[in-house]
């Protein structure tokens, strides 16, 4: 069952959400500040995350940037702010969507089940093609968003796959962390510590690596930066 996190400190907007989702088939998990929604995306790992902007005295685009050090799940924007710079700095933030109050349930509805498309979220029900690209036993389909190595399905999040692929698509070149923030998260260091790419990266390696300390996939060229390995002997 797909895990929607809502994260919102009026009680009724809350009950409204559970209640709503629930009935959606969703499964519903509820936070009310930074600190229990970050205990709550550890603890759940959570499909998608419905954050609302202003949280009390919390800004949840702080809370945003705190999460994405730890995960890169799915997030849509709830806020009363409507102005386009506002709705422009939170997708530059990493949000996936930005919903204006009031909103219909039924956009909303509609709004998490073409971010849950995008993110790949169900790409197990889906057929599976001819991977688009291999390297020895190292297999990445774009179409289906599966990685196998040695012929094993590998769980990745939608972002680890996205730095996979952006990486295979160009081996052995090396990329700064700035250059894969403006590329595979499409923002910068204004918007996003480059500490996201260096957990992201340790993240596939602990993934993909038979010894991470020792990559052989994924390898720092120091002072630069990162470049994929497509040699079986790199």
């Amino acid at each position: 069952m797909t895990t929607v996190l809502v994260v919102e400190d009026d009680a009724d907007v809350i009950a409204l959400l559970e209640r709503y989702l629930q009935g959606e088939g969703y499964q519903v998990v509820t936070a009310r500040d930074g600190t229990s929604t970050l205990a709550a995306v550890a603890q759940h790992e959570p499909d998608l995350v419905l954050l609302d902007i202003v949280l009390g005295d919390e800004d949840g685009r702080e809370i945003l940037r705190e999460m994405r050090f730890v995960s890169d799940v799915p997030t849509i924007f709830l806020t009363g702010r409507g102005l386009e710079s506002e709705r422009i700095a939170g997708l530059k933030l990493g949000a996936d969507d930005y919903v204006v109050k009031p909103f219909s349930l039924g956009e909303l509805s509609a709004r998490i089940e073409s971010v849950l498309r995008r993110s790949g979220a169900n790409v197990a029900e889906h057929q599976i093609e001819a991977p688009t690209m291999r390297f020895g036993d190292l297999a990445i389909n774009e179409h289906t968003y599966e990685v196998t190595l040695c012929g094993e399905l590998v769980e990745l999040t939608s972002k680890e796959f996205a730095l996979l692929a952006f990486f295979a698509g160009s081996p052995r070149q090396v990329f700064t962390r700035q250059q894969l923030l403006e590329h595979v998260w499409s923002s910068s260091n204004e918007w996003q510590n480059e500490a996201t790419v260096t957990e992201h990266v340790r993240r596939l390696r602990a993934k993909l690596e038979t010894d991470p300390d020792n990559p052989r996939w994924i390898t720092t060229i120091r002072g630069v930066g990162y470049r994929f390995e497509p040699s079986e002997h790199a």
